[in-house]
């Protein structure tokens, strides 16, 4: 076989495993087998934190966790963040891991998000207090984003303007889900594990 004839097979053997995930791709689409819309998502993982045998001080202890560091700008460091402050806390692990993923729920509108974050912490941070520049303002050239002086003169106002934002988030979610649990487990007739004596 000369190098013709297996590139002509290869490209034929190519466009056949390309067509296939084409033809997958539409059959889930028009079934609805793997697409899932927000309502489905956020039942989903409510079922799943119901499910969870903790306190609803613990569960609703890490979804608060979670949801926090989900609103951090640490990208890469997010899971692992809730799941150290959620065991360091007491706090459910799985509870954290899971409301953790609502960020990617909302994933298109991170970057408002972050925006607001950074112009927060950036109010906070100047004085007198003054608001950021409008991007529209701002030179977008090339720009050396990697560097330390960047990162620490970005980073800063993001940072604090994420706590400052998420912390009400967090707070409102931990009462709301440490309610939501409380009720489930007495309709439920659930009792929750019994806490270890501190001797």
């Amino acid at each position: 076989m000369n190098l013709g004839q297996w590139l002509e097979d290869a490209s034929l053997e190519l466009r056949r495993w390309l067509r296939s995930i084409a033809n997958r791709r539409s059959q889930t689409a028009n079934h609805g087998t793997r697409s899932m819309n927000l309502h489905q998502w956020l039942h989903a993982h409510s079922l799943k934190l119901l499910a969870i045998r903790d306190t609803p001080q613990a569960i609703a202890g890490g979804v608060a966790i979670g949801i926090f560091f989900g609103f951090t700008p640490l990208l890469g460091f997010k899971t692992l963040s809730a799941i150290f402050f959620a065991w360091l806390t007491g706090s459910n692990i799985l509870a954290a891991v899971l409301a953790g993923t609502l960020h990617d729920v909302i994933t298109p509108f991170m970057p408002i998000i972050y925006r607001w974050e950074y112009d927060v912490g950036y109010w906070m941070l100047s004085h007198p207090h003054h608001w950021p520049k409008a991007l529209r303002k701002m030179h977008l050239g090339h720009h050396p984003w990697p560097t330390w002086r960047t990162v620490l003169t970005v980073g800063k106002p993001w940072l604090l303007g994420s706590a400052l934002c998420g912390a009400p988030i967090a707070v409102a979610s931990y009462w709301v889900t440490k309610g939501l649990v409380a009720r489930h487990h007495r309709k439920k007739g659930i009792h929750p594990p019994a806490q270890p004596s501190s001797r």
